[in-house]
């Protein structure tokens, strides 16, 4: 029984910035759990590569190359995916940007880029996701925070202030829909090792700071999502929305 409400066997997903890091661990963990996988990112022979790990899971995987800034590309898209998967019945918004500068030391168009991609992106795809889930009264969004949406570190005023726009976004789109069957929630990751943290992971100085101020005493690995995105996208989370768990070491502990 208890299985059960975790199993997520003829269910379809689609996870943006799937093409690598928390986005690639995120699309297996979803299909190791039953769900076939619509992987959306800009670069496709990354893609390529995720579709065969999916597929070797035993899983269904289709690839869309998508600049979720693009709307016209975000909707024709979808409209693509419902028709190949018949259905959608999770959302993972997760393609996502930094960039780290003082905050007198950011250019506009930098703000532009992280702010649209972060916060923008997820609204564009969850209004072209969503109208079906409503009118099939089921679905799962899990939009990608950050413990930076709840705690402030220097350099970091764009991705911040996106993150802590997500955890808002993902109140109000749950109020919005809670009476209409669609769960939506946050997860809010501290630095994981992945491609996007490299800079930082090659920087003793930083690396040493983050597990300094890590209670666990080390980065998170992006397997260790995996619990909490099966947890939110099956049915053990029906009762559960607009909320955000951190997966953070214990550092919002503090």
């Amino acid at each position: 029984m208890y299985q059960e409400l975790f199993d997520l066997s003829g269910r379809g997903a689609l996870v943006t910035g799937a093409s690598k890091g928390l986005g690639k661990a995120i699309a297996l963990a979803l299909a190791a759990a039953g769900a076939d996988i619509a992987l959306y990112a800009r670069n496709k022979e990354d893609l390529e590569a995720v579709k065969a790990s999916v597929e070797a899971l035993g899983r269904r995987a289709e690839i869309f190359c998508v600049d979720v800034l693009d709307q016209r590309a975000v909707d024709e898209n979808v409209k693509a995916t419902l028709e190949a998967f018949g259905h959608i019945d999770i959302l993972v918004n997760n393609a996502g940007v930094n960039v780290r500068k003082p905050v007198l030391e950011l250019a506009p168009e930098e703000w532009d880029l992280v702010v649209n991609t972060n916060l923008k992106g997820y609204f564009l795809m969850a209004r072209a996701v969503v109208p079906a889930m409503l009118s099939r009264g089921s679905g799962k969004v899990i939009n990608m925070a950050s413990i930076l949406g709840a705690v402030a570190l220097p350099s970091q005023l764009a991705y911040a202030s996106s993150k802590g726009g997500v955890i808002q976004m993902t109140k109000v789109m749950a109020l919005e829909w809670a009476k209409q069957g669609v769960q939506v929630n946050a997860i809010g990751p501290t630095y994981f090792e992945t491609p996007l943290v490299a800079q930082l992971r090659n920087d003793p100085e930083r690396y040493n700071f983050i597990v300094d101020r890590t209670p666990m005493g080390r980065w998170g690995q992006p397997e260790e999502l995996s619990g909490v995105v099966i947890f939110l996208a099956s049915r053990a989370s029906d009762f559960i929305t607009g909320q955000t768990i951190f997966i953070d070491g214990g550092w919002t502990i503090w």
